[in-house]
């Protein structure tokens, strides 16, 4: 026991009685179904959006490259643990998203959590005054840490609303201080997109920094699935744990940016770098993704079927239009118990609950991948429907 047990138990109690607690639960994937507790089930929750976690070139290169060249990097990026693998993955990655260079990092969170405040802190050093963050209400938690690591209070403009944000922008003009705007292209609990072209517009119009999250769009959006921030970003970075089918995050941009970052960005500075196999399954994924054009629009047909069944149902999918398709439920029991019902019906899906979304907006987190046929979907809306309906 330690010190702080009691204490422990009591906080995950009080979760436990608002419905919020959450439980790790193993799985085993089989035969493209997920198996856990004895059932087997279709797998709607993960974000394993083209399938590539299983594609048999990302096993093969994977298992490559870890014979030829070992298990792990062994060292930071900055001491000995810079492959010559690592800064070919770093140029692909580059000229797949149509940027001068890239720079790879151990996950998505840890990117976000460590480049904003490197940004901030640019800032600083060269205008004397504090970073102004705009950024959207609803950005993943890892760029809200990453502000409140530097110290930065956000000037959050309303989701997707570009007026409001061109009003703070207007509201701030006359403060000191470099600008930034910050936002994800698809937002990973809502699964709409932000407007790109108008965020680049309003960012030139005042002298913004513009910073895209394309975690969730990477791979399914875009020319060859490049996302939708190709060419429009001053910062965009992404994960390959997604579409990619592996691990890994990456930010892309100017060379001058990159090397900025590999100076001051402490999530690069002070961790190991990626090792040979996640390097392998990265690579491979990158010679996949332009030519499945065909599965990705597959994927986005399939999304909008499952919408529009569960709109003819009365359900709220929020303004998604991607492969994230959220059913608005309400209450957290009541989300936790559609979740539940589901599985015992051969559905894998996620009850999103605060305070990762707001209280009373609790909802199932469909994550759709393109291996799902329209009788898959088909019978996923009616257990949908039929649960929301029996569940009160």
């Amino acid at each position: 026991m330690s010190l702080f047990d009691s204490h422990f138990a009591a906080v995950l109690s009080e979760r436990e009685t608002a419905g919020t607690r959450r439980t790790l639960r193993p799985v085993v994937r089989q035969d493209g179904m997920i198996v856990r507790d004895g059932r087997r089930m279709l797998d709607v929750s993960s974000n394993d959006y083209l399938g590539l976690a299983d594609h048999p070139l990302l096993r093969e290169r994977a298992a490559d490259w870890a014979l030829r060249f070992g298990t792990g990097a062994r060292a930071s990026r900055l001491v000995s643990g810079t492959l010559d693998l690592h800064r070919q993955v770093e140029t692909k990655m580059a000229a797949f998203k149509g940027c001068e260079d890239a720079i790879l990092f151990a996950s998505g969170w840890q990117t976000n959590a460590s480049v904003m405040p490197a940004l901030c802190a640019l800032s600083v050093a060269r205008t004397g005054a504090p970073m102004l963050v705009f950024s959207d209400r609803l950005n993943h938690a890892s760029l809200h840490h990453g502000c409140a690591a530097a110290g930065v209070r956000q000037i959050r403009f309303r989701h997707n609303d570009l007026s409001h944000l061109e009003s703070l922008l207007n509201r701030e003009a006359e403060k000191p201080g470099l600008r930034m705007i910050v936002t994800e292209s698809v937002f990973s609990m809502d699964g709409d997109r932000a407007d790109i072209p108008a965020l680049r517009a309003l960012a030139d119009r005042a002298g913004a920094f513009l910073y895209i999250d394309e975690a969730h769009a990477t791979g399914v959006l875009g020319p060859k699935g490049r996302g939708l921030s190709c060419g429009m970003a001053d910062l965009t970075m992404g994960t390959c744990s997604k579409a990619l089918g592996g691990m890994g995050a990456y930010v892309t941009g100017s060379q001058a940016l990159c090397d900025y970052l590999a100076n001051h960005a402490s999530g690069f500075i002070y961790s190991t770098a990626l090792p040979p196999a996640v390097l392998g399954a990265i690579d491979a994924a990158l010679d996949v993704v332009p030519g499945l054009d065909a599965e990705r629009a597959r994927l986005l047909g399939q999304a909008e079927r499952l919408r529009t069944m569960l709109h003819g149902a009365g359900l709220s999918t929020a303004d998604s239009t991607t492969q994230i398709v959220p059913v608005l439920i309400g209450e957290s029991e009541r989300a936790m118990t559609v979740a539940a019902r589901l599985e015992d019906a051969g559905f894998l899906t996620v009850a999103i609950r605060p305070p990762t979304v707001p209280a009373g907006t609790a909802r199932l987190r469909l994550a759709l991948h393109a291996g799902l046929d329209d009788d898959a979907i088909d019978r996923l809306g009616e257990a949908v429907i039929a649960l929301t309906r029996d569940v009160a």
